[in-house]
């Protein structure tokens, strides 16, 4: 009986088949970047908040009062008694009834120019020009609630690492193409209750969920393209992440043409709906049904596949090659039983961790600087792109562990040189930081590729997912250590980005080299790899 390698390139390793099938999934990678950095434009700070006194509403009725003259009334005077208040975060502790006079409200109190003015810290009391611009004014998270609009993307990693947990397991028992399905269903209904959420709790609930289903989306379209197609045209792995990119450089000019923070939501919500339609033309990948012990379906497939591509399958292929690999549920101890699926494990779990703090810490120091948000941040992601191009020309050429490493020790480097330049330069310490950025981008874009290479296709799904979880954990961190460290001294993060970078480059050495070598298919066979 023939292997699947050995059908898969009879019936073609990337004809049209395989490329329509690629580019419908990879339209995932647009979605998935939509979710993954929303935060930026659901959460804008307001333009124009201020902080009410208590009774100024019901006054501001009866006097007939615009918003701009109750603010005049309200934060003026508090400004001009103290220069260093603007009304946001405190307001003057007094309490405004009936008895106020409507052409001078303040007058009632003395003389409110003074500097000894009683001031009061703001709870819940604000009054937002645009009140529905943003998730910070819905749900009042300024001044001490501040916090709280970190916790919301703390949430959606979190739900991200709980995907990759239970999804990337599901996916390997119960189907790549089912999971996919009902992962860009989940996605599509979370989001839609996130936009109408009633308070922040439900909220913060929907959206721990979103990135539940949305990891599950990211993570099977990535593994389905890579088993249906031969080992020389895997680096296509690669150019879904060019897509990753795209939906990076589009969201900026959504957020620019949707005016509400709800329109938004729905907007980078709703076509995950259309990704059902792929139940028609994306099938089940045949290399989880050979380890499903579901040959016929495979051959089915295949038939399929080769019918499409112009190819035909020679009669004697009536079976395929079931791998003699025993199918049980996989688990975490599976990834670490044997001495070679033990070291590229550990290294790989690293080496995602590294590639999601240093990624997620460059983009927020570079997103620090004032300006245009829409502007900068497409710039930011279009100079993401050369990362993918560069990967592409050199990874088929000279293999995949020696620009995993060199791209980790540039990452780590650029960041060391970026800490000590001076300050009176600050062109060149942007352009250093952004040279380390590009780096560190390409190596969050190999691991992928590394990763799904270097896993059975009875663990790949689940392997994938539980390394994967660990870039979860530093996007998590990322902010934290990026923040805490920065009020330290404000290079000290750069200092411990290049040594995670320089440390993870001379580890992934240590991986074997997967160019040109057939997906394994079982532990064995990993074991086998040198």
């Amino acid at each position: 009986m023939p292997s699947f390698d050995e059908v898969l390139k009879e019936a073609g390793e990337f004809g049209r088949f395989q490329k329509r099938v690629f580019f419908l999934l990879c339209q995932t990678g647009i979605t998935f970047s939509f979710l993954f950095a929303s935060v930026v434009f659901l959460g804008q700070a307001p333009d124009n908040y201020w902080c009410r006194i208590p009774g100024a509403a019901e006054l501001s009725e009866r006097c007939g009062w615009t918003l701009e003259e109750e603010r005049n009334f309200t934060v003026l005077p508090l400004h001009l008694g103290n220069g260093s208040s603007s009304g946001e975060c405190e307001r003057l502790d007094v309490v405004w009834d009936t008895s106020i006079s409507c052409a001078s409200p303040l007058s009632h109190y003395g003389n409110l120019s003074a500097r000894n003015l009683l001031l009061a810290t703001c709870h819940d009391n604000w009054v937002y020009k645009q009140p529905h611009s943003s998730i910070t004014s819905e749900y009042n998270l300024v001044c001490g609630n501040a916090w709280m609009l970190d916790l919301s993307q703390a949430v959606l990693n979190l739900g991200f690492l709980a995907g990759a947990f239970t999804l990337g397991y599901a996916a390997d028992r119960y189907g790549r193409i089912l999971i996919y399905l009902l992962s860009c269903l989940g996605v599509g209904i979370c989001g839609i209750i996130v936009a109408f959420a009633p308070n922040f709790t439900v909220f913060l609930i929907f959206r721990f969920l979103q990135g539940v289903f949305g990891k599950g989306t990211w993570m099977t379209c990535y593994v389905i393209v890579t088993e249906i197609v031969g080992s020389d045209q895997r680096i296509i792995g690669i150019a879904i992440q060019i897509f990753f990119t795209l939906g990076i450089m589009i969201l900026p000019g959504i957020a620019y043409l949707v005016p509400t923070w709800q329109g938004i939501q729905l907007a980078i919500s709703l076509p995950n709906f259309l990704f059902l339609l792929y139940y028609w033309v994306v099938p089940e990948s045949p290399r989880w049904l050979l380890t499903r012990r579901k040959g016929e379906k495979a051959l089915k497939i295949m038939h399929n596949i080769a019918k499409h591509n112009g190819k035909y399958l020679s009669p004697h292929y009536s079976e395929i090659t079931v791998s003699n690999e025993e199918v049980s549920n996989p688990s975490f101890l599976d990834l670490v039983r044997t001495p070679r699926m033990r070291r590229n494990t550990l290294i790989l779990m690293y080496a995602w961790f590294t590639s999601a703090l240093i990624y997620q810490g460059l983009v927020m120091r570079l997103g620090i600087v004032g300006g245009n948000l829409y502007l900068d941040f497409f710039i930011s992601g279009a100079v993401e792109l050369p990362a993918a191009f560069l990967i592409l020309v050199t990874i088929d050429r000279i293999g995949r562990r020696l620009p995993f490493g060199i791209s980790n020790i540039v990452a780590g480097i650029a960041c060391l040189i970026t800490a000590f330049l001076p300050e009176d330069i600050p062109w060149l310490k942007t352009t250093v930081a952004t040279l380390g950025r590009l780096g560190i981008t390409m190596a969050f874009e190999i691991v992928y590729l590394v990763n799904i290479e270097l896993y059975p296709t009875t663990l790949r799904n689940f392997g994938v997912s539980l390394c994967s979880s660990l870039c979860d954990l530093g996007g998590i961190i990322a902010p934290f250590l990026l923040f805490r460290l920065a009020a330290i001294w404000l290079e000290l993060p750069l200092i411990i980005f290049s040594i995670l970078a320089v440390v993870c480059g001379l580890l992934v050495l240590l991986l074997p080299e997967t160019k040109g070598i057939s997906l394994p298919e079982t532990v064995e066979d990993v074991e086998q790899l040198s």
